[in-house]
């Protein structure tokens, strides 16, 4: 057995463990929530072997809720964390469905954020009805064709996708560290690398600056929404969806069905890299107003703790995106407010996806809550 033999069945067994075949409440949901309770039971027995107390550990979980959700500054912060995760976990999810695994999405991420900073500083005089979408569009058009290249390697040589696009990750952030160093981009007068600022025509609006100047909350989420519905009506209304799911479901059958692969396997990573950009220029145009290296933040790592916690389904993809958004604002309250390590939030989202990995574990913890089900397939 070949390396990329072992590598299609172990990221196989994932993905099918990851991926929802239809709408289930018992999968969307209820497994999902055990996971998150179990995880914040074991976070909160970490912080007592570690030498936290009871009442510091309380303290912590309420200023986790009140950081993510206990004021309107609050829920500002989760929605505008969420945002780009779940752009993220959408691409992810997608590849989920077709059998692909994108490690991917974090240089997709920098290489769209990368794009939409550019053009959203060169055009000058443009007004905002134009400029914001070319830039949102530079962003979606360069995290397709970067994860393209993945596609490609994958359709033509059979080099496997995990592997390919950790590579391109690399490359990704040498690349924006070396664009950010040269006077086109570079902000002038500046040394360190950093790009020049965005112009306001380019900047996804703020929502409620009107009400509190220090709100964040842009025009993003409104974003993150409508793609969420263009994604669920792509794979469950569309033929090309049921060739995405189909090429995930039963590789074979799909050729025999007349389906080219080649040209699913570059069309989903071209898809997939598209919502990766369109995360990182939500975050360069909404978030940071300018390109640095880094600026992704690891938010293409955690999409695909999203993309595992959603089962790859949309809708569950924009309810990990709030979790994991409300996990993150509330994390940064927490180590405020308690004193506990923003640490502790990264355990919690790697027991998250643990657990959720091995749904059957949750099923043998909580039999009660899947008795009822169990009792009606067995009596069908």
């Amino acid at each position: 057995m070949t390396v990329n033999d072992r590598i299609d069945k172990a990221t196989g067994d994932l993905l099918k463990r990851a991926v929802v075949t239809r709408f289930e409440i018992e999968e969307l949901v209820v497994v999902p929530i055990f996971a998150v309770l179990i995880a914040l039971l074991l976070g909160g027995l970490t912080m007592v072997a570690t030498g936290v107390d009871l009442p510091t550990i309380g303290l912590s979980y309420a200023s986790l809720l009140q950081g993510s959700v206990g004021s309107l500054n609050a829920i500002s912060e989760t929605l505008t964390s969420a945002a780009p995760l779940t752009l993220a976990g959408l691409g992810i999810a997608l590849g989920f469905r077709a059998g692909l695994f994108n490690i991917g999405a974090e240089g997709q991420l920098l290489i769209g954020g990368m794009a939409a900073a550019v053009v959203g500083f060169s055009l000058q005089g443009v007004p905002l009805v134009i400029h914001l979408p070319l830039a949102l569009v530079a962003g979606m058009a360069a995290g397709a064709l970067w994860a393209s290249i993945a596609g490609w390697l994958r359709a033509a040589t059979g080099a496997h996708e995990v592997i390919s696009t950790i590579m391109l990750n690399l490359i990704s952030f040498r690349l924006v560290d070396y664009l950010l160093r040269n006077p086109p981009i570079q902000r002038p007068g500046r040394s360190d690398p950093i790009s020049k600022s965005i112009l306001e025509s380019s900047e996804l609006p703020a929502l409620l600056q009107w009400l509190d100047p220090n709100l964040r909350i842009h025009a993003g989420i409104i974003l993150t929404l409508i793609v969420v519905f263009v994604v669920y009506w792509l794979l469950f209304r569309t033929t090309i969806g049921f060739e995405f799911r189909s090429a995930g479901a039963n590789p074979d059958a799909a050729r025999y069905g007349g389906m080219r692969s080649g040209l699913i396997i570059v069309s989903v990573m071209a898809v997939a890299g598209a919502l990766a950009g369109l995360a990182g220029a939500n975050q360069v145009l909404g978030v940071l107003g300018r390109a640095s290296p880094g600026f992704s933040a690891g938010i293409g790592f955690d999409a695909i703790a999203v993309a595992l916690l959603g089962r790859g389904h949309p809708v569950g993809v924009l309810f990990a995106g709030l979790l994991f958004g409300a996990l993150e604002a509330g994390g940064r309250n927490m180590q405020v407010g308690a004193g506990v390590s923003i640490d502790l939030i990264t355990i919690i989202q790697a027991l998250i996806v643990v657990f959720i990995a091995a749904p059957m574990l949750v099923r043998t913890l909580f039999p009660f809550a899947f008795a009822k089900r169990g009792n009606q397939r067995e009596g069908s």
